[in-house]
């Protein structure tokens, strides 16, 4: 996917911007965040089966988090594998206890075991997020891809609150999220 030098300037930005809140963050405050889901997202994953999370990277937030509490209501996680440069990627199933190994771009996903697993709803890591409900990842497709191969899967942004922009440029190519989530809010888009 050809990336416009906006977009460019603006990953820069959101990484300056969200690392200097994680550095100005209480320790106890980052400790705590993303580990409960709110009731209306939990109302929303009622019928889902299979959850996407992803390891949280440098300083994106931590989606492994959640993992516990979707244990408990009894869905099957999983984690992206890149599986190559050109943006491919799949899910395998996925439980908190299981050893991970190394992959492309600093990843870490499950052996891959079994075959790739179809999720009901995908959480994604980001660099930014509007209103709007438009996702800025970091430029290689990956995301905008699964999220076309599974168009009915819930589309889920997980990100600091501070990671929030006023308007985020969109491709063509780009699919809205369908909610987001930060450290203090819940926000869902208009289809919602």
């Amino acid at each position: 996917m050809s990336d416009d030098p906006g977009k460019t300037t603006l990953r820069t930005l959101a990484r300056e911007r969200r690392r200097a809140f994680l550095t100005s963050l209480d320790p106890l405050a980052h400790r705590l965040a993303f580990k409960a889901i709110p009731s209306p997202l939990a109302r929303r994953l009622t019928g889902a089966q299979t959850v996407a999370l992803y390891m949280g990277l440098d300083d994106e937030a931590p989606a492994q988090r959640l993992a516990p509490q979707l244990a408990a209501m009894g869905k099957t996680l999983a984690l992206p594998r890149v599986i190559d440069r050109l943006g491919s990627m799949d899910f395998l199933t996925w439980t908190p206890e299981d050893q991970l190994f190394p992959g492309l771009y600093g990843t870490h996903h499950p052996e891959p075991s079994g075959p790739a697993v179809t999720p009901d709803v995908i959480i994604a890591p980001l660099l930014g997020f509007d209103r709007a409900m438009n996702r800025l990842g970091q430029g290689g497709g990956y995301y905008d891809r699964t999220f076309a191969r599974y168009p009915d899967a819930l589309r889920i942004g997980l990100a600091w609150s501070v990671q929030e922009h006023d308007a985020l440029p969109a491709d063509p190519w780009d699919l809205p999220l369908d909610i987001i989530l930060t450290e203090i809010e819940l926000i869902e888009g208009p289809e919602a």
